[in-house]
């Protein structure tokens, strides 16, 4: 996922249920933000594409310039879609951001077409990788921001990050495994290591390009499930 602070499942998890470990099919999808230009949301979907996640906030001051532009051509294209908020633990607490994510299109409905939001968290684009924070202090971070939205919402978000982040700065912590979905970055021809304790991906972010626009994801079900994970 893209930050701009440096310029400045198999199946899903839903609520608390534990998910069940099944082989699956796959559907294509993106996600998308300002830094990344333009997107062809119609050949997109054309082409197979049935999702995007695309970029609202970050820390809490910055609205991602093309998040409304981005939101409303994803839904005219009748994609199934969502925000992400890319985190800054080290600016504010975890529910600051969370709400601030809430506040600037990060909600969820139930409509059949939103998906959860997602926690973008990972590599700090201009400082200390982890943040400056432990692994004990990040795990409280992410708890406040899973807490916050799942108290809004309903709905637990899904966590974007590697396995090799997620080992360093969390300490390869499971405490999220159970109800949050994991969309795992890692360009290559599989998803490789599954950290912390999820039995599998969600989303698999498998290259940081894609035709029409933005990364490319794979979602790890059929449209059915992709649906399911938007309903709840």
């Amino acid at each position: 996922m893209k930050s701009f602070a440096p310029l400045l499942l198999a199946a899903f998890h839903v609520a608390g249920a534990r998910p069940i470990l099944e082989k699956r099919s796959s559907v294509q999808g993106f996600d998308i933000s300002s830094y990344q230009g333009t997107v062809d949301f119609s050949q997109a979907y054309n082409s197979g594409a049935r999702f995007v996640i695309i970029k609202a906030t970050e820390g809490t001051s910055l609205i991602d310039s093309g998040f409304s532009s981005h939101y409303e051509g994803a839904t005219a294209a009748h994609f199934i879609r969502g925000g992400y908020h890319f985190a800054h633990p080290d600016y504010s607490s975890g529910s600051s951001q969370a709400n601030f994510f809430l506040q600037h299109g990060g909600g969820w409905s139930d409509d059949g077409i939103t998906l959860p939001g997602m926690l973008d968290i990972e590599y700090n684009p201009n400082g200390a990788t982890c943040y400056g924070l432990s692994t004990s202090s990040m795990v409280s971070w992410i708890q406040d921001f899973v807490s916050t939205y799942h108290s809004s919402t309903g709905r637990y978000p899904m966590i974007y990050s590697t396995d090799d982040w997620w080992s360093t700065c969390t300490g390869n912590s499971q405490a999220f495994s159970a109800y949050s979905p994991l969309v795992l970055a890692r360009y290559g021809s599989s998803p490789g290591t599954i950290p912390g304790g999820w039995p599998f991906q969600t989303i698999w972010q498998n290259a940081d390009s894609y035709t029409y626009g933005g990364d490319s994801d794979i979602f790890n079900g059929d449209e059915a499930q992709l649906v399911k994970l938007a309903t709840g």
